[in-house]
């Protein structure tokens, strides 16, 4: 993941600000600075639209049901479980000045991961209030949007003795694809992993898409050919439960 990442040392970048658009665009150049943090409540609009603008990258708006009130309940439950065996969203920002060592001391369990990008083409926030971080450190600081997430949780398997994640979802908004964030973000997955006593990070990987396929190989990802995705899902899956109401009805 190091390797993928150009360190260097802080330098604020060149803002451009264009005040003629409904919404002040912003365009980076030089350099941008990211933060890998573990979402909370406060993102939940954030994670709504990312979601959403998945399922339209997969042309499957049409199966988009979530709400924000039923991520709250995946997400951010009362009684969670520990951290990292739940659903779990982590979440990539930037900002086109550095970020601080947060003020605001939270027990969420993962420090964020601060990196800084060399630029090879200016990058243009074009939603700048849509997608404004609400994410309070402490540090008074406005200028930090949020582009991309990771979605994973904890799964198990009987030829393991130990529990894996399972990594379902890896998006960027298109204005922050090509700058290697996608190794950065991945690659923070891994390392949670890695250190916490996790297995494996396992998912599905679309054989069509060639620079997916490309970046997991990349990363480390071993693919099986022998085996097949399978699913078992709506009107299949409903039959099993109108099957056990039918024996429930015969047994009375």
């Amino acid at each position: 993941m190091a390797a993928a990442l150009q360190q260097s040392t802080p330098s604020e970048a060149i803002i451009t600000t264009n005040s003629s658009s409904e919404n002040n665009n912003v365009t980076i150049t030089g350099k941008i600075y990211t933060r890998v943090r573990l979402a909370n409540k406060s993102d939940l609009s954030h994670i709504y639209q990312l979601f959403y603008q998945i399922h339209e990258y997969h042309n499957y708006t049409h199966l988009y049901k979530a709400t924000e009130s039923s991520l709250a309940n995946l997400l951010f439950k009362e009684n969670p479980l520990p951290l990292f065996y739940g659903p779990s969203v982590l979440l990539l920002e930037v900002s086109p000045t550095p970020f601080n060592e947060p003020k605001n001391t939270t027990d969420e369990g993962f420090k964020p991961v601060l990196t800084t990008f060399d630029l090879k083409f200016p990058v243009v926030e074009g939603q700048v209030e849509e997608f404004r971080s609400k994410y309070d450190d402490g540090n008074d600081k406005s200028d930090v949007y949020i582009v991309g997430y990771a979605f994973f949780y904890a799964n198990y398997s009987c030829f393991y003795d130990k529990p894996g994640f399972y990594f379902e979802s890896l998006y960027f908004r298109e204005s922050y694809r090509k700058l290697g964030m996608g190794s950065l973000l991945f690659g923070t997955v891994a390392s949670i992993a890695a250190n916490n006593g996790f297995v494996s990070v396992e998912g599905i990987v679309a054989v069509w898409n060639k620079k997916s396929y490309d970046f997991y190989i990349n990363m480390g990802v071993e693919i099986f050919d022998e085996f097949r995705y399978g699913k078992l899902h709506g009107e299949n899956l409903q039959k099993y439960a109108d099957k056990k109401e039918k024996n429930d009805e015969g047994n009375c």
